[in-house]
């Protein structure tokens, strides 16, 4: 089944500019890059393509030279230059720089799955000469082009135990699709975050990762984590920040106009993919044998709701809202002054606190399996 990316339309017009700015993808490891550029460059058949891994050592000397005269021979005669896992080059951002500079009618797409180092090679480098993009595991917003709301509404269960990584969707068999999450969990999760910060405990990192895949929906304390872990807290910030930056976890933080009333100091996590998660505490039992429905219902209508934000150009703060007292929101989106708070159960509706309309006049809407789409679309 072929799911058409939702940034692939605009990757393509910024390519037929005459003069178009490097095309930088972040996104996770098997989320589709690689697929989505060359399916970009399918429709420039006529064009003269050099390809580059930077995972194989080929051709990285002299990406990373920089030195203009190997940078000209070594792209001469060609009108595309695709770099694949650019993370992996050395000095990759101001190599880019000069064949930009110098190279004008040369068009540049890099992909990168760790935008940690990636980010911090090109930030200087290549500012104002970069067009970025955030690729995701596939979306409700791509899966509305070939199902109906209805049909939509059919497939939840299936995302919420076995996530959207792309190749998924080509496995039938359930066994098969369990053993295909769990080896990606084993095999990409970690490799950028261990590759480039030489992390000596590597179980660690698998632990602190179980331990977040458990407190979905809760706040996070980097102490409680840093005696579990027996690891310092400064540690586990960092090694948070690298899972954050290598597109595994992301975090969500507390909303606060008054800090006397309302907790905001400690984020919650969630995961850029569900079926990593249940993967990470070996669970993809069916929904109704489950007892963290709840949990797995807030981190999917999360995480397609910053898709579907991002992917539609839609800027927003993002919160989580608690007083001290109890009462409380999953999720809170400010836009243009407004607040909407949201609250998500897998088969009933809520109220809201009356606090919140006390105290901000927001707007309220309770989300659950019944009437979800419209928000994630």
């Amino acid at each position: 089944m072929y799911i058409k990316r939702k940034i692939i339309q605009s990757i393509k017009e910024e390519l037929e500019k005459q003069e178009s700015k490097i095309i930088v993808i972040y996104g996770a490891r098997q989320v589709g890059k690689t697929t989505l550029v060359e399916n970009v460059l399918a429709d420039n058949k006529d064009q003269k393509i050099l390809r580059i891994n930077g995972d194989r050592i080929s051709n990285n000397t002299l990406i990373s030279s920089r030195d203009l005269q190997k940078l000209e021979s070594l792209v001469f005669g060609y009108d595309v230059l695709f770099i694949d896992e650019a993370q992996r080059i050395p000095e990759i951002g101001i190599n880019l720089k000069i064949l930009y500079d110098n190279m004008k009618s040369l068009k540049i797409i890099v992909t990168g799955s760790s935008s940690l180092d990636l980010a911090s090679s090109i930030k200087e480098p290549i500012t104002g000469r970069k067009k970025q993009y955030t690729l995701y595991p596939i979306s409700f917003l791509e899966l509305s082009e070939i199902y109906n709301k209805y049909e939509l509404s059919q497939v939840i269960e299936e995302r919420l135990i076995f996530g959207s990584y792309p190749e998924i969707f080509t496995i039938k068999n359930r066994v098969e699709k369990a053993k295909y999450i769990t080896e990606l969990t084993e095999d990409y999760l970690y490799k950028d975050v261990l590759e480039l910060e030489n992390i000596r405990y590597h179980h660690k990192l698998r632990d602190l990762l179980r331990l977040l895949a458990f407190q979905i929906g809760s706040e996070v304390s980097l102490n409680e984590l840093s005696n579990n872990l027996g690891l310092s807290k400064d540690t586990v910030a960092r090694y948070i920040e690298l899972l954050e930056q290598s597109f595994v976890i992301f975090r969500l933080r507390g909303f606060s106009r008054n800090l006397r009333k309302e907790v905001n100091k400690q984020p919650k996590i969630y995961f850029y993919d569900l079926g990593i998660r249940n993967a990470l505490i070996d669970n993809f039992n069916d929904i109704d044998k489950r007892n963290d429905i709840g949990q797995l219902w807030e981190n999917f209508l999360i995480l397609e709701r910053l898709k579907r934000n991002e992917y539609q150009s839609h800027l927003c703060s993002r919160y989580f809202w608690r007083t001290y007292t109890g009462a409380e929101l999953d999720y809170i989106e400010e836009y243009g002054g407004n607040l909407c708070g949201y609250e998500f159960k897998w088969k009933k509706n809520s109220k809201a606190p009356r606090s919140w309309f006390e105290t901000y006049n927001g707007k309220f809407q309770s989300l659950n399996k019944e009437n979800f789409v419209d928000f994630v679309l």
